[in-house]
C-alpha cells in the first residue's frame, strides 16, 4: 500500500499532532529522514499491512520501500504519536516477524483436550519480496499430546527465508482436559490447602527516539 509523507524540521511535533499529522522518521544504515505523515492515512495502512509488510513511503515525490519498526502510542488516548520507518535496501535480506493464523478445530479438541497457544509468529530473515503476509498452520489432525513447533512452520516458509527463533520451540500444543478434584477438608483449621502455579517463561539497525517538542 502508498502512504505519503512530507519532509519536516526536528521539533514542533505537538503542533504537527494538533493538524492531524504523525511526525516520523525513515532510517536504515545510510538514511536518516524527519517526514509526518497524516495520522488517520496512516492508521489505516498499519491496519492493513502490520509490522511485517511493505509499504510503499512516498516522500516528496520519491518513493520509499518501508517496514513499519516502532510506533510510540499515547497510554492516555490509545493512539499514535511517533513513527519509526525502516527503508529497505533492494536485494537486502530484512528481519520480521511473521504473524502464524492457526486453522481449523484439532481432534484434541473434539476429544475435550484444550487448546494451548504459546506463540503466535516467527522470527525470519527473508527477501523483503517474498515476506509473507502470514503463515497459516492446519491443525486439525493435532490429537491430545500433540504439538507444532518453530521447525513444523519452518517449512512452511519461502526458501529463501532464514528463522531466527530455535526450532526447538512450540507454537501451540493440544493437551488433556481439566480434571475437577473435590478438595479434602484441611485436618487444621483455618489452614488453607496449598496453590501451586505455574511459572511462564534484533535488528542490525536502530532509530533514536526524537525528543518531545
Amino acid at each position: 500500500m502508498k502512504l505519503e509523507a512530507t519532509s519536516r524540521t526536528a521539533g514542533a511535533n505537538r503542533a504537527l499532532r494538533n493538524q492531524g499529522r504523525l511526525p516520523a522518521v525513515v532510517y536504515n544504515k545510510e538514511l536518516h529522514l524527519t517526514v509526518d505523515v497524516e495520522r488517520k492515512a496512516f492508521d489505516k495502512v498499519f491496519r492493513n499491512q502490520g509490522t511485517s509488510s511493505l509499504i510503499d513511503l512516498e516522500v516528496d515525490g520519491e518513493n520509499h520501500p518501508v517496514l513499519v519498526r516502532e510506533v510510540q502510542m499515547d497510554k492516555r488516548k490509545r493512539i499514535p504519536i511517533h513513527v519509526d520507518f525502516y527503508a529497505i535496501t533492494k536485494g537486502q535480506k530484512v528481519q520480521v516477524a511473521v504473524p502464524i493464523t492457526l486453522e481449523g478445530t484439532s481432534a484434541g479438541q473434539r476429544a475435550g483436550g484444550q487448546l494451548y497457544v504459546q506463540r503466535r509468529e516467527i522470527s525470519i530473515n527473508v527477501l523483503p519480496s517474498e515476506i509473507p503476509s502470514d503463515v497459516t498452520v492446519d491443525i486439525t489432525e493435532l490429537e491430545i499430546g500433540d504439538a507444532v513447533h518453530i521447525s513444523d512452520v519452518a517449512k512452511l516458509l519461502p526458501d529463501t527465508a532464514e528463522v531466527l527463533d530455535d526450532e526447538g520451540l512450540t507454537i501451540v500444543t493440544v493437551v488433556p482436559p481439566r480434571v475437577e478434584t473435590e478438595a479434602e477438608p484441611s485436618e487444621e483449621e483455618g489452614v488453607e490447602p496449598e496453590v501451586i502455579g505455574r511459572g511462564g517463561e534484533d535488528e542490525d539497525d536502530a532509530a533514536e527516539s526524537e525528543d518531545e517538542a
